[in-house]
């Protein structure tokens, strides 16, 4: 086994406390004898509730080895509330100790620069490999098995039972629901998303009528897996977006059937096709659906896209979006999206609640009718977020999850970080609060003069009159807590570090086997060094005059079994988007390193 660095893992300390524990402190210390897997996630990020799923089968396989710790640490405001982390963890089934870490501080300890970032630390407390994005269970899997072996070897490893204790579950009729669809006789069809499950709830929208599902993580006639989007198709039947199966599946509401018309129950990456046969083509955490212009289209948060799935043809495609997470308009192949949450048909537009960058936006038709185009209606990026009402162009969202088209053409938001309900007027170009003290609203859907509102942590559906005035809220606007990094002007070496995992070679069978893709908000921030290529290293040039921005990086690194006994070698992807907030300053860093897999060796 090779030697590695020997650095030393600092404490992990959070104002908020710890989560699963039975109310225990947790330290280091503690922890010495078992090897630790920190998780530093956020629960508005797709890519950690990936990375979630991901970790699961090791930490059963592993649990009297290995204690996966989650550090919560918080991009919006809301996601720095205790409730919030609370609900999140039961929300999206965490079974192990979570760390509320709400001012970043453990965050700022390991140097963590993206969520989600995992760190591996040996039974003697070193901190021996650290790994950005999704894709790396593998890696994590042949480094777990040597540091076992090594570690029962020297006489340190400590096997049992790890220090996770479940919480009390709580009895409600429905347990953070996500989507909602009003069903033609008046009922509504809610998505109990935690509990993987549908529920029919009568006309009140309180009386449960039927369950439908096990309830248990599945896909087959009779399961789902944290279901969240509903559609009705034109045949009376519902679409369901089956999100961590990745897949699309149709209920019919008068037998209770269900099928499967979308998805293989892999997750999508990069290389994969993105169009084909419906049933052969992997999707990625498909989050809400919408009929339109004779498609149903999917919002697919996990690669931040918009797909169609065509019945006539029985394929799917991607529509809109790249796959790089941000905002820009323009022609439906070259927007980019930030995990598009809720969708929402209206005449010849579809709405959008692009919820990582509190946006609302739309999709049309060219004028030429051609193709489509993605325009803005609220929210600047990634990183600036609040409530403010007001002119459209300087109003403010908190990650939205849910739009509804309104009688009068304009449209209703699920503003859920805000804990209110917005609206946007397309014809005066305006933005209004109709209601607030909403807990989590993740969705509406009309019911003759009411709407309904989905209150995801309230697990109920609230029913409220449309106002026809707007409630006054008091302006505030946020940008994120993270801290920027300060880089000198002139030239910035970018240096994305990866290492292949034990047994593993970068794949060149079909060429480069690496991708890195750079770009800045605003553009104007880089003189030199924008765009793609294959080498994870490249010298940026910051413009003159230019005193913050973003740059946005994209990378990916293929690697594959080294082993010439094995005739068709297992293939893993390994990619991470990292948006790095950074300020031009005399003195600052002339190197930016971001860590894909392995340890810098230069930090």
């Amino acid at each position: 086994m090779a030697s590695r660095a020997r650095v030393r893992a600092p404490e992990l300390i959070g104002k908020g406390g710890w989560l699963n524990t039975g109310g225990n402190e947790l330290t280091l210390s503690d922890l010495r004898g078992r090897i630790v897997i920190l998780d530093f996630w956020t629960f508005c990020c797709v890519n950690c509730l990936h990375v979630l799923d991901e970790l699961r089968e090791l930490e059963e396989r592993h649990r009297d080895t290995v204690v996966i710790i989650g550090v919560h640490s918080p991009k919006f405001v809301h996601e720095a509330d205790h409730q919030a982390v609370v609900d999140a963890v039961e929300r999206y089934g965490v079974e192990h100790p979570v760390l509320d870490d709400p001012e970043l501080a453990t965050w700022k300890q390991y140097a963590v620069r993206a969520w989600p970032t995992l760190v591996v630390i040996d039974p003697e407390g070193y901190v021996v490999a650290q790994h950005a994005g999704e894709g790396h269970a593998h890696a994590l899997e042949k480094l777990v098995e040597e540091l076992t072996a090594e570690h029962e070897t020297k006489g340190t490893l400590r096997r049992g039972d790890g220090p996770y204790v479940p919480p009390e579950p709580v009895a409600t009729d429905l347990r953070f629901p996500g989507k909602a669809v009003r069903l033609p006789g008046g009922t509504f069809l809610v998505s109990d998303t935690t509990r993987h499950q549908l529920v029919e709830l009568a006309e009140d929208g309180e009386q449960v009528l039927r369950r439908i599902g096990s309830g248990e993580r599945g896909l087959d006639a009779d399961s789902f897996n944290e279901p969240q989007g509903l559609a009705l198709l034109p045949d009376g039947k519902v679409a369901v977006a089956d999100t961590v199966n990745h897949a699309i599946r149709v209920l019919d509401p008068g037998t209770g059937a269900l099928e499967t018309v979308a998805g293989t129950g892999r997750q999508w990456w990069q290389g994969s096709p993105t169009s084909g046969p419906a049933r052969e083509v992997d999707l990625s955490s498909p989050w809400d659906l919408a009929w339109w212009q004779d498609r149903l289209w999917i919002a697919m948060a996990g690669v931040h896209q918009l797909w169609t799935y065509d019945p006539a043809t029985d394929t799917v495609r991607a529509a809109a979006g790249t796959t790089n997470e941000g905002l820009v308009d323009g022609p439906a192949a070259e927007a980019w999206f930030a995990q598009p949450s809720g969708l929402a048909a209206a005449g010849d537009r579809l709405w959008i609640a692009d919820s990582e960058t509190s946006a609302v936006r739309w999709v049309e038709r060219d004028q030429d009718g051609d193709g489509y185009r993605v325009h803005t209606a609220v929210g600047t990026g990634l990183f600036d977020f609040g409530h403010r009402d007001g002119a459209a162009d300087q109003a403010l969202l908190q990650h939205p999850l849910g739009v509804t088209a309104l009688p009068d053409g304009s449209v209703a938001i699920a503003d859920t970080y805000n804990h209110a309900l917005r609206r946007f007027d397309p014809a005066r170009g305006e933005v209004t609060t109709l209601a607030t003290d909403l807990r989590e609203p993740s969705a509406a859907v009309l019911a003759d003069d009411d709407i309904v509102v989905v209150e995801s942590a309230r697990h109920r559906l609230t029913r409220l009159r449309l106002p026809e005035e707007a409630v006054r809220v008091e302006s505030v606007a946020h940008r994120t807590q993270r801290a920027a990094t300060e880089v000198a002007p002139g030239t910035l070496r970018l240096d994305v570090v990866f290492q292949a995992p034990a047994g593993q070679k970068l794949d060149t069978r079909y060429g480069p086997s690496t991708r890195l893709l750079v770009s800045a908000t605003p553009p104007e921030l880089l003189a030199e060094g924008a765009g793609p290529d294959t080498d994870l290293a490249r010298d940026l040039v910051l413009a003159d005059g230019v005193t913050e921005g973003v740059l946005h990086v994209s990378a990916m690194a293929a690697s594959c079994d080294d082993d010439p006994a094995i005739e068709y070698p297992a293939c893993h992807v390994h990619q991470q988007d990292w948006g790095v907030p950074v300020r031009v300053v005399d003195g600052g860093a002339a190197r930016l390193a971001l860590v894909l897999a392995g340890l810098d060796a230069e930090a």
